[in-house]
């Protein structure tokens, strides 16, 4: 794990130095904010908005090995980029645009992981917001475990950038299953 947090450093100081926004999503900010699980790689969302990726992704590819083919056109198609640490760590980054992307990085805050690594993260609201929009089932375990661990948090913030994105996937179940959860916690 040691090893992850320093890959996402390095990300980090790299994306800073470049002047760029940022924030670590997923497995990195569910060590902060949930029940802490064995992640694999690092998930950063990276403000890049609409038209100037292309660039984004050719400094990327620069710094970083794609873990794919032809890494920077499946970035252009699809708003995510895979690539590589030198020690062999993926690394995932979203290139951001909407607003729900903008306001997540405008809310993301610093974290001391150990000793020397401080990594900027996603906030808990906004992990919740991303988890139930992706609606697999390990995410909503993710949600129960940010659910038990955080007790108070901006419901009015969670259901105002949800319900958007889940009448965007066409899929009201989602905020059913949230309400759900929460129901249960609150009995």
């Amino acid at each position: 794990m040691i090893d992850l947090f320093q890959v996402a450093l390095e990300l980090q100081d790299f994306l800073t130095a470049q002047g760029w926004r940022f924030c670590f999503i997923g497995g990195l900010a569910l060590q902060r904010w949930g029940e802490p699980r064995v992640t694999q790689d690092v998930d950063c969302t990276l403000l890049t908005g609409f038209g100037d990726e292309r660039e984004y992704i050719r400094i990327l590819l620069g710094r970083y090995a794609g873990r794919i083919p032809d890494a920077g056109e499946f970035a252009w198609r699809n708003r995510v980029l895979l690539l590589r640490s030198q020690s062999g760590i993926g690394i995932d980054l979203a290139l951001g645009g909407m607003d729900f992307e903008v306001a997540l990085v405008n809310r993301a805050t610093d974290f001391d992981f150990l000793p020397g690594i401080r990594l900027r993260t996603c906030s808990a609201e906004d992990l919740i917001v991303l988890k139930a929009f992706a609606d697999r089932r390990r995410d909503w375990a993710d949600i129960e475990g940010i659910l038990h661990r955080q007790g108070r948090l901006d419901w009015d913030h969670i259901q105002a950038q949800l319900e958007p994105l889940a009448e965007l996937k066409e899929d009201p179940a989602i905020m059913a299953t949230l309400r759900s959860l929460r129901s249960d916690l609150d009995s």
